[in-house]
C-alpha cells in the first residue's frame, strides 16, 4: 500500500500533532536532564569549576596584554556568560524541583495508603484480642474447677452426704473417679 502524502487542499488531521519531539527528547528523558543538572551544580566540583573559571578569565582580561585580552568591555562578556548560564540553569532547577515534589507527594500518599491500612490492621488485632479476653473469662480454669469441686464436697457434707474417698487400685490404675455414697 502507497504512503499517503498530505495533501494541500485539504485540512490537516487534528489528531496528528504539528511538533512532535524527537525520540531522544522526551519529556521525560529532558526532566532526567534537569535533575542530573541541578544536582551538580548543587556538588563542591562545579563551585570550584565555576570559581576557576571566573578567576582565569578575570586574571586573563586583566594582566594579559591589551590585544590578547577577549573582554575588553570591562568583563560585559563575563557578566553576559554569567548571566545567560543563570537564565538557562533557574528554570532547570525548578523543572529538577517539581520533579522531586510530585515524587514526594506520591511516597506521601503511599506512606499514608500504608499507615491507614496498618491502623486498620492493629484495629483488627486489638478486637481480636479484646474479644479473647472475654472468651478466656468464660472458659473453665483448672483453679476455677478446683474450687468449684471443694465447694460442691463442702455443701455435700454440711448435706450430711458421706464423702468416702476410695483407695488407689494396687496395679496403679484408676477407675477414673472417686464414689460418693449415701
Amino acid at each position: 500500500m502507497a504512503e499517503r502524502r498530505p495533501r494541500i487542499d485539504q485540512p490537516r488531521d487534528a489528531r496528528r500533532r504539528r511538533l512532535t519531539l524527537p525520540v531522544a527528547l522526551t519529556e521525560e528523558s529532558f526532566g532526567d536532564f534537569s535533575e542530573k543538572f541541578a544536582r551538580f551544580m548543587g556538588t563542591a566540583t562545579f563551585l570550584i569549576g565555576m570559581t576557576l573559571f571566573v578567576l582565569i578569565w578575570l586574571l586573563w582580561n586583566t594582566l594579559a596584554p591589551g590585544d590578547l585580552r577577549f573582554d575588553p568591555y570591562a568583563f560585559i562578556f563575563l557578566t553576559l556568560m554569567l548571566s545567560l548560564q543563570a537564565s538557562y540553569a533557574a528554570p532547570l532547577i525548578l523543572l529538577a524541583q517539581n520533579r522531586q515534589a510530585d515524587r514526594d507527594r506520591v511516597a506521601l500518599e503511599q506512606d499514608r495508603s500504608r499507615d491507614e491500612r496498618n491502623l486498620a490492621d492493629t484495629e483488627f488485632l486489638t478486637r481480636e484480642v479484646a474479644a479473647l479476653r472475654l472468651a478466656m473469662r468464660d472458659t473453665a480454669t483448672r483453679d476455677f474447677v478446683r474450687s468449684e469441686l471443694r465447694d460442691l464436697l463442702d455443701e455435700m457434707e454440711e448435706r450430711g452426704l458421706a464423702v468416702v474417698k476410695e483407695a488407689p487400685a494396687p496395679d496403679g490404675a484408676e477407675d477414673g473417679a472417686g464414689s460418693a455414697r449415701t
